[in-house]
This record gives structure tokens, sequence and C-alpha cells, in this order.
């Protein structure tokens, strides 16, 4: 299995590819003063297999990598994910 994961920033989005087959998506803004993760979908046949959780891992580690934080998580997958790893909380934008 050949796993890829691309940061298309001109469409604003994080895609992970599974055997060159599109699996996972993460949209987001940059507003210049941080990232709004707003959207995570994975496509149907790659479901239950933690695909989204990967995808967004690489997402917020290349938010951090670039230093485009802080990461507003309006997806509730996303916010779900930071529940999930609180040692990443300080890369949340704070209310």
């Amino acid at each position: 299995m050949t796993t890829e994961f691309r940061h298309e920033a001109d469409a604003h989005r994080y895609t992970m590819w599974v055997d060159g087959g599109l699996a996972s998506v993460l949209e987001y803004q940059d507003h210049g003063v941080g990232t709004v993760m707003h959207h995570t979908v994975t496509i149907p046949a790659y479901r239950g297999k933690g695909y989204a959780a990967e995808l967004v891992e690489y997402a917020v580690n290349d938010v951090e990598a670039s230093g485009a934080g802080p990461i507003t998580a309006t997806c509730w997958y996303v916010a779900e994910w930071f529940d999930r790893h609180p040692e990443r909380a300080s890369l949340l934008a704070t209310p």
C-alpha cells in the first residue's frame, strides 16, 4: 500500500491518497493570523481505517512547521482529534 499526503494550497486543502485513489480531504482557510480547519471528509470506500486521523495529524504538523497557526477547529472531527491529542492543544487558537 502506498500513501501520499499533499498540501494543495491553491485549493485550500490537504489530501491523502492511498494506492493512487483519493481517500480523505481536509479543507481549511488561512486568514493570515491563523488557520481555520473547517471540513474533513473520507471517501466512503476508505472509511473506518483511520485515514482521517492520519490526514489531520499531517495537516496539523504542516501548519505548525510553516508557522501558519494558531489553528481554529470548526470541523467537529478536527476538534475531536485535538481532544484525543491534548499534547497538541498549544496549537489551538484561544477563544
